[in-house]
């Protein structure tokens, strides 16, 4: 701003000289200097600023990217209580097609890209029927896009790391997917890049044109086949003079420190029998994988194939709209990454927190990649030229400031440490609020032991080991620790070891039988606070859904109960096997089926460490 305060103080000095020119102040008798003199006395005039260079135009275009939109159709709909409309007025689906429906012609967006998992509940006609209205919004703006299925988009999900050759498009049946009803191959050749669709009809390419230039963007759906494989290489083979952007709902991974690049078995599988040896792939993007990351691979040519993955479900409000937008600028040689959300600007200012960033500004997230495109496709196709410079700046610049022209980031809450071991917040009717701390670090947690509760109404106890079907048990099972949270005002923790889902071997805290907490409902609400730690050797053949805390019982003894999973327990506060938090009730009254909530860690590490919960509190 301080251009605007020194723009009226020049006017200002300017104006007082030319009044003093004119007589205001100097003698009237002075004889008028020769015209076009200066007066000797006369100040020097002010030296004009010079006007910043004009930037260069450029020639570029950018595609904008929809990851896993999954969470978007599924709490969008009256099941879920219309949970988006309900508390913003509005929805991130149809707030990211719509942003880039009005953008694409200024922002130069030739194409969009899906990355899968459309929907969250394949079975669910009321999630197809939320994307289904997203996506007809580019289709009405004539803004062509590729969409493929992923893993929750299809009857039969299987990972290939448990079963590389079933579950793949050749062992579905076709006429009862409802991928293929929603997002079938007439929808997809309505748009004026398709090239076609494989023998499946789940998997497909676009030809799209940019500064005089053509694109292929070849989509593979969740797991393909040998001959979904086979047909893509025809694809590629059949247009020998096309850069191809392969796209997948899974081929990278992000590692535990949730920036760097994991190759995963089914993305090797692909690097072998498709991406190494073909020369046209110069780049794959991916979702599946919360989270984001880059990995450069060196293909049989000796060229770069850039490999991303980018994936927001289990960041807040189920992504919170992010997007992303890839700007290929061929006259400075790059590949532009800005990761935003063009729907947090939209939302009420009153439901903002810290959370809500509309721009993602960590390297993972905002980075470029250098790339001499017309060197990189000389190997394939030797008139690749850069086109005219059209552009008069960068896309992705432009986007960013589009995004951010009528927003303010909230300001970010800075955390302090506890500052001692009661340095916690004290919430009026806490129910239960248990500290797992005392004994010696590393040394066994006695059957027995009372893990004392705040409110003296509700404590827990290690329960006898080796009861109700549990074999194997010691008491090294849970063990003390002194690793806590670094907000935890609690000293300590304890230790979960030896866990294996597939074993009988189990150990945990009970409350009494005749304990106030198991007798209530908290039909007005309530709040589960808890810090837990994940041990980097956690894998999901071993630890997936294992328990925090549950209720006991089984829910399908209750009276009206209707939902899957009869033998799990009322109340369910678990682990999924990626890593998810779930939260499950059954509710005491109405439809009593399961009502679920997933939150994503914010770190992963220790075997079900559980440390403090600070409190458990009903909302006022």
């Amino acid at each position: 701003m301080e251009p605007l305060r020194a723009r009226p103080f020049l006017l200002a000095l300017v104006a007082a000289v030319a009044l003093a020119a004119c007589g205001g102040g100097g003698d009237s008798s002075a004889a008028p200097a020769a015209p076009g003199t200066p007066p000797s006395d006369a100040p020097a005039e002010a030296p004009v600023p010079t006007p910043a260079p004009t930037p260069a135009p450029i020639s570029s275009f950018a595609l904008a990217v929809l990851p896993d939109t999954q969470f978007y159709s599924r709490y969008a709909t009256t099941a879920e209580s219309s949970e988006y409309q309900t508390r913003f007025g509005n929805e991130p689906f149809s707030a990211q097609t719509g942003w880039i429906a009005a953008n694409a012609k200024a922002l130069n967006i030739p194409f969009t890209i899906h990355l899968g998992d459309v929907v969250d509940q394949v079975g669910k006609p009321d999630q197809w029927k939320v994307a289904d209205a997203a996506m007809k919004v580019l289709e009405t703006a004539k803004q062509p896009y590729s969409v493929l299925a992923g893993n929750h988009d299809v009857l039969n999900d299987v990972d290939y790391s448990i079963d590389p050759v079933g579950g793949t498009d050749a062992s579905r049946t076709l006429a009862n997917e409802p991928y293929l009803q929603w997002f079938g191959k007439t929808r997809a050749a309505a748009q004026s890049t398709f090239g076609g669709r494989d023998a499946s009809g789940f998997h497909e390419y676009h030809v799209f044109e940019a500064q005089g230039q053509k694109f292929m963007v070849l989509s593979l759906s969740w797991r393909a086949s040998d001959a979904g494989i086979a047909w893509a290489r025809n694809v590629i083979a059949s247009h020998p003079t096309l850069p191809v952007i392969l796209v997948n709902h899974q081929l990278l991974n992000i590692a535990a420190d949730g920036v760097s690049p994991l190759e995963t078995g089914y993305g090797l599988m692909l690097w072998q029998k498709l991406i190494r040896d073909n020369d046209q792939i110069f780049m794959t993007l991916n979702g599946h994988h919360h989270g984001a990351a880059h990995l450069t691979k060196t293909n049989d040519f000796g060229h770069a194939v850039e490999e991303m993955v980018v994936d927001y479900q289990m960041a807040y409000q189920g992504g919170n709209g992010l997007m992303r937008l890839y700007e290929f600028d061929l006259t400075n040689k790059q590949i532009k990454v800005l990761s935003f959300s063009p729907w947090v600007p939209q939302k009420p200012a009153a439901t903002l927190n810290s959370f809500d960033q509309a721009v993602l500004t960590t390297a993972n997230e905002a980075f470029s990649i250098d790339m001499d495109f017309s060197q990189r496709f000389s190997g394939f196709n030797k008139t690749f030229g850069v086109g005219e410079a059209t552009i008069a700046s960068s896309l992705v610049a432009q986007a960013k400031a589009k995004i951010l022209a009528n927003y303010t980031e909230p300001t970010v809450t800075v955390l302090r440490p506890a500052a001692n071991t009661e340095d916690y917040p004290k919430v009026a009717n806490t129910l239960a609020h248990w500290r797992f701390f005392g004994g010696t670090v590393n040394q066994p947690v006695p059957v027995g032991t009372v893990i004392a509760d705040v409110t003296g109404a509700n404590p827990l106890r290690r329960d006898a080991l080796n009861q109700g079907g549990s074999q194997g048990a010691v008491a090294g099972d849970i063990v003390w620790s002194d690793d806590r949270h670094h907000l935890s005002a609690a000293p300590g923790s304890v230790r979960f070891l030896n866990t294996d889902k597939n074993l009988p071997r189990l150990s945990y805290f009970l409350t009494d039988a005749a304990a106030p907490l198991n007798a209530q409902t908290l039909e007005s609400g309530y709040t589960i606070e808890a810090f837990i730690k994940i041990d980097a050797a956690w894998t999901s053949s071993k630890q997936a859904w294992m328990n925090v805390m549950t209720r006991d019982g089984r829910r399908g003894n209750l009276a009206g109960y209707s939902g899957g999973d009869p033998e799990s327990p009322p109340l369910l506060f678990a682990i999924s096997s990626l890593r998810e938090v779930q939260w499950e009730i059954v509710p005491s009254q109405g439809t009593r089926s399961p009502r679920t909530n997933w939150m994503r860690l914010s770190g992963v590490t220790r075997p079900r460490a559980l440390d403090e919960p600070p409190n458990r509190r009903r909302p006022v």
